[in-house]
């Protein structure tokens, strides 16, 4: 599958090198030329990719891709969407992003976020009217993706994402698989912003020291009887 990265920081590192280990086509699209040279040349160097991976626009990168994975700050998809919007056409659209800024009503000490705006993937999906967009990868941070374990406790990593397409549905979860990660299709992207709003919580618990795990029972211990 031909994948666009749009962005080359560490999301985009992450994802684009696991992709591109397992054969995807791959072409590195930024706003800087030198960056998306040095991502691609990473993943060349440290993959052994059985295909190349190009470096190009972000035009350019979008005009190849059948997925166009956003990797770009959230505060960079205004000027992204109004650019190219008419170019994400037809593509399946994966937006990893979170819109995280600093609680500064946070207790001193304790390191907390909040939303920045409450649903970035809606946003994405009313601007770029005929992208299939699918939120996605944007619950852990680009080092777990880029890490080698992929089972904790004895259950495999996953994926929550939402869309409205069944398509790119499918498509957004065999990416997952190829990346050893277990898909868990959460609804549709009217849903996103709570898998949003998810990250925010728990990235906070997280900086805070605090294992979400423990507010978390397995499936066999969650249960619940109807009102």
């Amino acid at each position: 599958m031909r994948i666009g990265i749009i962005g080359a920081g560490s999301m985009a590192a992450a994802l684009g090198g696991g992709w591109a280990r397992v054969g995807h086509e791959l072409l590195i699209g930024a706003r800087s030329a030198r960056s998306a040279r040095e991502l691609a040349d990473t993943i060349n160097a440290g993959t052994e990719p059985r295909h190349r991976v190009g470096a190009a626009t972000i035009a350019e990168a979008i005009d190849f891709a059948e997925v166009a994975l956003l990797a770009v700050p959230v505060a960079a998809l205004t000027e992204l969407l109004d650019d190219h919007n008419e170019r994400l056409a037809d593509r399946v659209v994966i937006d990893c992003t979170n819109a995280f800024q600093p609680d500064e009503s946070a207790p001193d000490g304790a390191t907390a976020f909040i939303l920045g705006e409450p649903a970035v993937a809606e946003r994405i999906a009313s601007r770029a009217t005929r992208a299939r967009v699918v939120k996605a990868f944007n619950l852990l941070a680009a080092e777990v993706w880029a890490g080698e374990d992929r089972v904790f406790d004895g259950v495999r990593l996953a994926v929550p994402f939402c869309g409205d397409d069944e398509t790119a549905m499918r498509i957004v979860a065999d990416l997952a698989e190829d990346l050893a990660l277990q898909p868990f299709p959460a609804g549709g992207l009217h849903r996103a912003r709570y898998l949003e709003a998810t990250a925010v919580f728990t990235v906070g618990l997280w900086f805070a020291g605090l294992d979400t795990r423990a507010a978390l029972p397995p499936l066999t211990a969650a249960f619940a009887v109807a009102d």
